[in-house]
């Protein structure tokens, strides 16, 4: 019977899915190498930005169900939500999943289950069973027994940052087992607390399927954010030509916006065109698009400010978030056309993000200020959509807004 499970891994998905499984009354023990994460989620309280996490957590630790710790321990269940980035080639760093498999080799036992979560390359559940048996030869895997001692399965997230809570239990989820007692296994674990389907695969499937989902949207954006370059130099208003097209009972073209952020649809898809280069043409390009998006977004700015009437106008970039309303900077267009801005130009520049108080992530000659500090800036370049900015008064400004009107 499953009593235990540890959550390796306690991020923006990690910890919300810990926090899930204790307010269903299972004990979980959540594993980082972050000591200030772990202190933070033993006191009851988050160390990111989520609405109504901070609720679950609190409740969790105080009821005595959740509690966090850097190092791994014995459970019944192991779920790894660890980053999975891509070195300077683009090919997929998959240190951080072996690492995680690696600490909890030590601790796992017979009937154990493991469950990877993060966004990975097709084959990397197979290579969880390579890694575990290099520490545990004494353990059978599913790659090599049909009863074998340790279950394995993938399932990836599909949750909105901003909504995680609530999509965490709304949302269908994949379960891909490395055979059908691996899934089963996986899917009464899911069960405990996800009321969306179910859906059962192979484990290849499921780890193509995240990759997929991400690729079909990363291609959508870059439609528009193409469209965006190409209005600009025709001399149209792209907010106003995607308001007429979409008017068309069988078009839905997304909003441009300052490129693609985020740890999932900025890095997924390379995982597709690593493993199959010759074939993921529209996939690449897709991905060459989003990539130059802000480094057209700079060169934009750095032209305003070269044609502006004073000598040296003070640059104000309103968002550093990866997208509307959250504090998750990873691979933020708005963050890097920041930082390369602050980089190539010596008058100053200011940064407006709402969600934090502080980052280490932004260049050293830019200085992160409150809106209506950033709003004394001679020229503001709107970067992010946030609420906090809607109806700002932008009037006798120079403004270049790249988010919509």
């Amino acid at each position: 019977m499953l009593q235990t499970v540890s959550v390796i891994g306690l991020g923006y998905i990690g910890l919300p899915t810990a926090a899930m499984l204790a307010s269903r009354k299972l004990r979980v023990i959540g594993v980082d190498v972050n000591q200030h994460a772990v202190d933070t989620i033993n006191q009851g309280k988050i160390h990111i930005v989520e609405p109504e996490l901070d609720l679950l957590v609190n409740a969790a630790v105080t009821g005595g169900y959740l509690s966090a710790q850097t190092k791994a321990a014995p459970a019944d269940a192991f779920m790894i939500a660890v980053p999975t980035p891509f070195f300077d080639d683009l090919s997929p760093d998959l240190s951080y999943v072996e690492a995680a498999v690696k600490s909890i080799a030590p601790v796992l036992a017979k009937g154990n289950l493991v469950v990877l979560e993060s966004t990975s390359p097709v084959g990397t559940t197979e290579l969880i069973c390579k890694w575990i048996k290099e520490s545990r030869p004494d353990l059978t895997l599913p790659t090599d027994s049909s009863t074998p001692d340790l279950h394995v399965a993938y399932c990836p997230e599909r949750v909105l940052p901003g909504k995680v809570v609530h999509e965490l239990i709304s949302n269908d989820r994949i379960i891909g087992g490395l055979s059908a007692a691996c899934s089963a296994k996986a899917k009464a674990l899911y069960n405990t607390f996800v009321a969306g389907e179910l859906l059962v695969t192979d484990a290849r499937t499921a780890e193509m399927s995240k990759l997929t989902e991400n690729a079909f949207r990363d291609v959508n954006i870059a439609f528009a954010n193409e469209l965006s370059l190409i209005c600009d130099k025709l001399n149209i208003n792209v907010w106003e030509l995607i308001r007429m097209a979409n008017r068309h009972p069988r078009v839905n073209i997304l909003t441009p916006g300052a490129g693609v952020g985020g740890h999932c649809i900025a890095v997924d898809p390379w995982f597709i065109v690593h493993s199959a280069p010759e074939q993921a043409k529209i996939i690449r390009t897709a991905r060459e698009v989003n990539d130059f998006k802000p480094e057209w977004v700079l060169q934009k700015v750095l032209s305003t400010i070269a044609n502006h009437s004073l000598n040296k106008p003070s640059v104000a970039c309103f968002g550093l978030a990866f997208k509307p309303d959250i504090d998750d900077l990873r691979e933020s267009p708005a963050l890097h056309i920041t930082n390369k801005l602050a980089d190539s130009y010596n008058g100053k520049v200011m940064a407006v993000e709402p969600n934090i108080h502080s980052t280490n992530k932004l260049h050293a000659n830019a200085e992160l200020v409150s809106l209506e500090q950033g709003l004394t800036a001679d020229i503001i370049v709107i970067l992010v959509k946030h609420k906090a900015f809607n109806g700002i008064d932008l009037s006798g400004k120079t403004v270049i807004n790249v988010v919509g009107e």
